[in-house]
């Protein structure tokens, strides 16, 4: 007599998950199709006893069934992980069933393997003991991670093999410990190269904390770019940007030092300042004196405004817990005044982290000098035409392994593939900006940039357009474009995150794969010179995701996230051409630097070893 009761599951899930299709940060439209397999039988299901292959295609992420559909789905979706463990005089061995459908790659990295899953739902081990070579097990959405205290290499330090047990099912059998050599065996499923033993490296492959798991019944998410799959809670609405100021250009800083006009009162004081709060924003609000002067030092710490010519009146000196942009701020007396000291959430520079300008008085003739605080405040002046003008790439030699065109021909240009994210029916992220339009418009400037200095770039679109309307599809032929004779692979795209976390997402932060030798290399690159152009909050290097654009490489490769368009600052950042073109000539300037340091397929331009005198 459960009928009722599921059917009315079923109208409650279903309602809910029709009411989500408003969200404005939807990226794609619902499809509801089934994962594939390479190789595998019609409808990605691998026959009993066969190799698990791995694929590409576990980027594809559908969402589940609506209503009780859903339900039974989750019953009914195969799982991974809940190892049988054993120790062995060489190490300790693990033992997984293998489910049909599932695809898997194994990432051998200086602190353990990890296992990126698709296909399949991932679930924690039950009471599972942890040994001498085996110190950390975590299991999270289509990632499986084994700690050791030893690095692992291609070979070294572990030993993975599938076999058909009694019952004719499939295990995966993997072997840790430090005499063990062998590395992948007879697995199905493909091995990337081991990641650089460089400690940064390393941690970028750890995710920071689990991931809650998708639904069941649908591929992981773990192959696609980050916030591809942001589903936003129904009618909530995103953040709106702060207010702007009236009578000032408020999208640049203004000059560090200053005055306010008319002559100087003796005696003169400052009282506490107003503050007011908005989405992403503190606004901090100084009522100066004629006459009193200013000066702005920006720090890693925060803000220093110090106040010439006045002193402190009966207010308080201080504040803790203002804000998430503003941690506390503190009066302090000063030779020439008065120190205004500013502890923010993350670091400044004299051209980001935040915002001045100096406004007439409302009454009275105490003039304003407004104070806006945000992280996700980046550089918005104008380069120089010098600043957007790339030195040039010397020519690569032929027999480096790029391609020749000619018999005759003794060089050619270095050859870079620049991926424009989503296109056509695929948006991508809809916010403040749709990413589908200003991935391409950065694309095509920094294809420019690099023409210009002697790079031959190309682009995966050059037209609204997807290459494929299967997804999965779709990110391997952009991966796949990355022939012999391509130096390296960039791909460009735009984050987002929920609603309800809008305001924690801003920056820029640049994505690799363990797929070549150089990929985390050339991410660095990217990142360094990214962040150094436009001054936005720097995310760092991440690589806990075993995204197919990257994964399906075969050339160094990395994924550059340009800002987040769900963030009410970040999201402005976006709309700015010369935002845009500042992160452009960042993404052009480390490929650049890349190609000159070897930090690409086909190592050094040739020009560079036969230059003589």
């Amino acid at each position: 007599m459960k009928l009722p009761a599921m059917l009315l599951s079923s109208a409650l899930l279903l309602g809910s998950w029709a009411a989500a299709q408003t969200d404005p940060f939807l990226r794609t439209a619902p499809a509801q199709v089934k994962p594939t397999v390479r190789g595998a039988a019609v409808g990605g299901v691998v026959p009993a006893a066969a190799p698990v292959r791995a694929s590409a295609n576990s980027s594809k992420s559908s969402p589940a069934p609506a209503g009780g559909a859903e339900t039974l789905a989750q019953a009914k979706t195969p799982s991974f992980g809940s190892p049988r463990i054993s120790g062995t005089a060489e190490g300790t061995k693990l033992v997984f069933d293998l489910p049909k459908g599932m695809t898997y790659t194994l990432v051998p990295t200086f602190g353990g393997l990890r296992i990126d899953v698709g296909g399949v739902r991932v679930v924690p081990a039950s009471a599972l003991r942890l040994a001498e070579h085996l110190t950390e097990y975590r299991a999270s959405s289509g990632q499986i991670i084994m700690g050791t205290p030893f690095p692992l290499s291609l070979s070294d330090g572990w030993r993975a093999t599938e076999a058909t047990i009694a019952s004719g099912s499939r295990v995966l059998i993997v072997e840790l410990g430090p005499r063990l050599r062998g590395g992948a065996g007879n697995v199905g499923g493909r091995v990337l190269a081991a990641a650089p033993a460089d400690a940064r490296a390393q941690a970028s492959l750890q995710a920071p904390v689990p991931v809650t798991d998708t639904a069941a019944g649908s591929v992981h998410t773990t192959d696609l770019p980050p916030g591809d799959s942001v589903r936003q809670q129904p009618g909530t609405p995103p953040p709106a940007p702060p207010a702007p100021l009236p009578g000032a250009d408020t999208a640049r800083p203004s000059t560090l030092v200053g005055r306010i006009p008319g002559p100087l009162s003796s005696g003169a004081t400052i009282q506490a300042p107003r503050i007011g709060k908005t989405p992403g924003v503190t606004r901090m609000v100084l009522d100066l004196p004629p006459g009193a002067g200013y000066r702005i030092v920006p720090g890693t710490l925060g803000l220093r405004v110090e106040l010439l010519g006045v002193g402190l009146g009966s207010t308080p000196t201080n504040e803790q817990d203002t804000s998430a942009e503003v941690r506390s701020w503190r009066y302090e007396p000063s030779s020439e005044g008065v120190n205004l000291s500013i502890v923010t959430g993350s670091p400044t520079t004299s051209r980001s982290g935040w915002r001045a300008q100096v406004l007439p008085p409302l009454s009275g003739e105490r003039s304003r000098l407004v104070l806006d605080i945000s992280p996700a405040m980046a550089n918005l002046t104008p380069l120089a035409p010098r600043e957007k003008t790339l030195a040039a790439v010397p020519p690569m030699s032929a027999s480096s392994g790029a391609a020749v065109l000619s018999l005759r021909a003794s060089s050619v240009r270095p050859r870079v593939v620049i991926d424009p994210g989503h296109g056509g029916k695929d948006p991508g992220a809809v916010g403040t900006i749709v990413e589908k339009v200003v991935t391409l418009d950065v694309a095509k400037r920094v294809r420019d940039l690099l023409v210009a200095a002697g790079v031959d770039a190309v682009l995966t679109r050059d037209t609204d357009r997807e290459l494929h309307p299967d997804k999965n599809t779709d990110l391997q032929m952009r991966a796949k474009m990355g022939t012999p004779g391509t130096q390296m692979f960039v791909s460009i795209h735009v984050n987002a995150t929920e609603a309800s976390t809008a305001l924690k997402g801003y920056g820029i932060e640049t994505w690799w794969n363990p797929n070549h030798d150089l990929s985390y290399q050339l991410a660095t690159v990217l990142q360094r010179d990214m962040v150094d152009m436009t001054g936005a909050f720097n995310r760092g290097i991440k690589g806990y995701r075993s995204l197919s654009v990257l994964r399906n490489s075969r050339i160094p490769a990395a994924l550059v996230e340009i800002g987040f368009t769900s963030h009410p600052v970040d999201g402005q950042n976006l709309t700015d051409n010369n935002y845009l073109e500042r992160v452009s000539v960042g993404i052009a300037s480390g490929i650049r630097e890349a190609l000159m340091t070897g930090v690409s397929a086909s190592g050094k331009p040739a020009a560079s070893a036969m230059s003589g005198p």
